[in-house]
């Protein structure tokens, strides 16, 4: 049985107790990144919170179906129906087809989230392979009289959609044209959205459709992947605070008039925008980070990943140097934390299971707690440490540290980077040191202590070593059992 987890939810603005569509199972869909540009730091907040997401309900028991959505198409640069598309904006300032653009930016967000340890997707649907399912969805909303086509192009009739503003608050009739929404002379309403745009001879993106040639709208790029890879109605929708309108509001009203008023998703969760010491984060400001400006400034993917979760979903993150290095420090602390009680337990066995781990779970299950669930986690390395000193700590005791450290704060925070959480056996825990010692020794270009470690984990662990660069220059070593029974990777 799967134990009570509580979320805020949006579209009620209180905290819920989780209640599955289907026992056991959950079904995520997550927004991701428009690949015009490489993923910032705030943009990332909002992935590792669907991370976190994943990671708690499958530490809960639960079967996780994720799906996280690559934007290539149809994001124009206002966010609703107006100007130009970021990735065609895009190509032409780099004199690049958009299809090149979207290619190189889509492989840079998957090696970001990689160094971020962000667990792939179930599924991760990508707008432009999904055009048919997209002007379906259309079709169904113009034949339920929600929407109409006009000089090639269709909209979406707001007013007619009575709850929209459900999830926002907004009101249609504050929704003042040049405001919050743009200005089209053909639109029957300002207050109406694009489902589809009518694209010009010149226009680079653009396919087939009823209404002559054109590209789909943002709104319902998310609205037709969900339904088509999820069903409807699913359980969880996440994206961050400033999808909440007009984005996630066009998508409730896309998939309701589609489906006869039903509702399409229970819990809808927002993150908090990031500021940056302080501040707004632009590039005007010179405060305007990506995963890799951090990388080459010498932080780890596992501090960027620590310090971006360190502050709840929901409050605003103030993202500086400082909580880097404490990030830093905080990861130092458990590493050696893990170190000293591995030594003490040696080959004790656990004999009872740890207060602290329902007070860790506690913590995450009460709407993704971080902040209590490190003071539990630190507050147990203080009381271990104690009782060492005092030695009144077992190896049984230390066994059990290390076990929770292992199984239950690595799975969620994911710092012992040798431990694979997708597929990880116990051969992890006895490569790990010779790894680490060869990655120095490899710094050091002491290529014979290398080597002399390499062979030695062939001959005595049948595992082979890879030595690669990622695409910022950064080393890794891959490791893989060859009966496929364990594998991870070290940088």
């Amino acid at each position: 049985m799967t134990p009570d987890i509580y979320l805020h939810n949006t579209l009620s603005n209180k905290k819920e107790k989780f209640e599955p569509l289907d026992r056991g199972e959950v079904k995520i869909y997550s927004c991701g990144p428009t690949v015009y540009d490489f993923a910032h730091i705030g943009n990332f907040r909002s992935f590792l919170m669907s991370d976190l997401l994943v990671r708690v309900f499958k530490y809960a028991g639960y079967k996780v179906i994720k799906a996280q959505n690559i934007t290539d198409v149809g994001h124009l640069v206002s966010d609703h129906d107006e100007g130009e598309d970021k990735i065609l904006k895009k190509a032409k300032l780099e004199k690049k087809d958009p299809f090149e653009i979207t290619q190189f930016f889509t492989e840079a967000f998957l090696e970001d989230e990689k160094i971020l340890r962000i667990l792939p997707p179930e599924y991760r649907p990508v707008a432009t392979e999904f055009i048919t399912e997209q002007i379906e969805l259309a079709e169904k909303l113009i034949n339920n009289g929600f929407a109409y086509e006009v000089n090639g192009s269709v909209y979406f009739r707001t007013r007619k959609f009575k709850k929209y503003g459900q999830l926002s608050g907004n009101k249609v009739d504050d929704l003042q044209a040049g405001k919050r929404v743009e200005i089209s002379a053909e639109k029957e309403d300002s207050v109406d959205f694009a489902l589809w745009k009518k694209a010009d001879e010149n226009h680079l993106m653009q396919w087939d459709s009823p209404w002559g040639k054109g590209f789909p709208g943002w709104h319902i790029e998310c609205s037709a992947m969900s339904a088509k890879l999820l069903g409807l109605p699913f359980d969880i929708h996440t994206g961050g605070e400033d999808n909440v309108f007009p984005h996630h509001e066009c998508e409730i009203a896309q998939n309701e008039c589609a489906n006869n008023g039903e509702k399409s998703v229970n819990y809808w969760l927002h993150v908090k925008h990031l500021l940056v010491e302080g501040k707004k984060m632009s590039k005007s400001a010179g405060n305007f980070y990506t995963i890799r400006d951090l990388l080459d400034k010498g932080w780890k993917g596992e501090e960027i990943r620590y310090a971006l979760l360190g502050a709840h979903y929901r409050s605003t993150l103030d993202f500086s140097y400082d909580s880097l290095v404490q990030a830093r420090s905080s990861i130092e602390r458990l590493k050696e934390a893990r170190r000293i009680f591995s030594d003490l337990a040696g080959t004790a066995k656990v004999d009872s299971d740890l207060k602290e781990v329902e007070e860790f779970k506690t913590s995450l299950f009460d709407d993704l707690n971080v902040a209590d669930a490190l003071s539990v986690t630190f507050n147990l390395i203080k009381k271990g440490m104690k009782a060492r000193e005092e030695n009144k700590l077992t190896a049984e005791e230390s066994a059990g540290i290390v076990k929770f450290l292992e199984e239950d704060f690595n799975s969620i925070f994911d710092v012992f980077a040798e431990i694979n959480p997708i597929k990880q056996g116990s051969i992890a825990k006895k490569v790990f040191f010779h790894l680490q010692d060869r990655l120095q020794f490899r710094a050091d270009k002491n290529w014979k202590e290398a080597d002399r470690i390499r062979d030695y984990l062939l001959k005595e662990f049948d595992i082979e070593l890879k030595d690669e660069k990622t695409e910022n220059g950064r080393e890794q070593t891959i490791w893989n059992k060859r009966d496929g029974s364990a594998s991870g990777w070290v940088y």
